[in-house]
């Protein structure tokens, strides 16, 4: 068994698609911070770390690795091509069951409101923005792979 050394770990932090994945999911949720703004006329901080809304930060997150893998190791590379079976499973993840479970918390949140209305029920409300439509899906794609080949070209 290889012992692991504390010291090795710092290589995480100097690793360049680790770098440019964080940039870019940076730059994304800010997008969205901003987009956020901008249809809503209000901040709303949790929008930077939270999940769902426009664009698709997992999208963008995956495809940006699975494009910075493919410009640095080859796109016939075997790490590409799992990078990128796990970011179309992450698309269709984002696009599919999450976005399924938002339209499902709408509808339980309409139903707790119309329906128990008099019985004073827990102030918690199911989150509703957890997926992604599939435009927020394919921009969120997009930035990924525009961020990738923007940041492998200067890091």
């Amino acid at each position: 068994m290889t012992k692991i050394n504390i010291g090795d770990l710092s290589l995480i932090f100097r690793n360049k698609i680790v770098i440019i994945a964080f940039i870019t999911w940076v730059l994304n949720q800010s997008l969205k911070l901003i987009i956020f703004y901008i249809t809503e006329k209000k901040w709303d901080i949790r929008r930077f770390i939270g999940a769902g809304g426009m664009p698709s930060t997992h999208s963008s997150l995956s495809v940006c690795v699975a494009t910075t893998i493919g410009l640095k190791e080859g796109w016939d590379s075997p790490l590409f091509a799992l990078a990128s079976v796990i970011a179309f499973i992450i698309m269709a993840d984002a696009a599919g069951v999450r976005r399924e479970t938002g339209e499902q918390a709408k509808v339980l949140n309409k139903i707790i409101l119309e329906f128990f209305k008099e019985i004073k029920l827990k102030d918690k409300r199911f989150k509703e923005l957890v997926g992604h439509t599939p435009f927020e899906v394919i921009v969120g794609a997009f930035i990924g792979i525009v961020m990738a080949w923007i940041l492998c070209a200067v890091i």
